[in-house]
């Protein structure tokens, strides 16, 4: 637009007869070459000291070139746009202003009259440009605040995927460490305590330890069993082929090799459980009776299951050596007698379930553990409570 609005004005001023016209022509290149400059330069950039003294430069020889011929008026407009581009708004506005009020003088000072229409057309184009440039720099302000929140937010949404890939590993792992504990690690302390009884027989007694060493082996198997089960993620192997009732009660058999005599019964009316609750019975069963085999020196369990109306509870209790609950060790603490898992994954079993787990032990006076689960409404009583009128 400069550019072409300067060839303008040369060309009416040689053309048209105009006054001086080679002096028009040598200050129209020169501010030509003087605006072509100021993008060149890399110090003229907005709010800079070298964009101000540049748009001085500028207006001075566009004064000089408006003195000359009424033509140079044109080049107020886009003057206005780079006043207002480059300098703050403290300083742009005024300049704006300077600048239309010169537009206006000069006009009159070769029309020799001052009309409506010598100050409208100035003002008229100043204010269009001062609502462009505001407008544009709204724009700009809503579109970078936009921006910003659609980075924050993908930021924030980057942090939450990572918090929560976190915590999925890290129940991961608890999950995986309760199942190792309470499977394949009391499964291979039983097989020691069975290797441990064959070699104690040996040889004066080979039958007996040939029992020790088939029930070793048969112990070895359901640990294999469960070690598959934890590639395909399915329910334990005692469940898929029966009842929890039953899977206790071969867990009290396979208990009762170990030299740990273990009674088990039923109290109320067995019914069909969640998967889950049957896992997590089934698992605190044989930590609780593992612990007691390990470390109780008890010489008699008993295990008692119990349907209630709400809730399911399990009770092991054994004649052992006892313990103080207070002064266990954190769980993982590496102690003389294992890690101190065991309870705590007991106690993180039902609090997943919203269950409670309590412990009752004093040295030399037995151990009692006992958990308790709610228990899921019926499909049956969740109907019947939605057909209910309403109060």
């Amino acid at each position: 637009m400069v550019a072409a609005l300067l060839a303008l004005a040369a060309a009416r001023a040689v053309v048209g007869g105009g006054p001086h016209p080679a002096a028009v022509v040598a200050v129209s290149a020169v501010l030509l070459g003087a605006y072509v400059t100021g993008p060149l330069l890399p110090r003229v950039r907005p709010h800079s000291g070298a964009a101000a003294l540049w748009l001085t430069l500028v207006a001075a020889v566009w004064l000089v070139l408006l003195a000359l011929t009424q033509d140079g008026v044109w080049l107020a407009f886009p003057l206005f746009f780079v006043q207002l581009h480059l300098l703050p708004p403290r300083w742009g506005l005024p300049a704006v202003a300077v600048t239309t009020l010169a537009a206006v003088a000069g006009f009159a000072l070769h029309t020799g009259a001052l009309g409506v229409g010598t100050v409208i057309g100035p003002v008229l184009g100043a204010a269009v440009a001062v609502a462009v440039v505001l407008g544009y720099q709204a724009l700009y302000r809503e579109s970078e605040q936009r921006r910003r929140i659609v980075e924050e937010l993908t930021a924030t949404r980057g942090e939450l995927a990572a918090a929560e890939h976190a915590a999925g590993v890290l129940a991961e792992r608890e999950r995986l460490a309760r199942e190792i504990h309470d499977t394949l690690a009391q499964g291979l302390s039983s097989i020691q305590l069975l290797l441990r009884a064959a070699e104690r027989a040996l040889p004066a007694r080979p039958e007996s330890a040939l029992g020790h060493v088939v029930h070793a082996r048969a112990t070895a198997v359901d640990n294999l069993a469960e070690a598959r089960r934890f590639v395909r993620e399915l329910t334990p192997p005692d469940l898929e082929t029966g009842s929890l009732p039953a899977a206790l009660e071969r867990l009290c058999a396979t208990t009762a090799r170990a030299g740990l005599a273990v009674h088990c019964q039923v109290s109320g009316t067995p019914a069909e459980l969640p998967v889950p609750h049957e896992a997590a019975l089934l698992r605190i069963a044989q930590s609780a009776l593992a612990n007691t085999v390990r470390h109780a020196g008890a010489r008699r369990a008993e295990l008692t299951l119990s349907y209630m109306d709400t809730e399911v509870a399990l009770d092991v209790v054994d004649d052992g050596a006892g313990f103080d609950p207070a002064a266990l060790p954190p769980a993982g603490t590496a102690t003389a007698g294992g890690t101190g898992f065991g309870l705590a994954a007991m106690r993180a079993r039902a609090r997943a379930l919203h269950g409670a787990l309590a412990v009752e032990s004093a040295p030399g006076e037995g151990t009692a553990v006992a958990v308790t689960l709610p228990l899921p409404p019926a499909p049956a009583d969740t109907a019947a409570r939605s057909e209910e009128p309403a109060p």
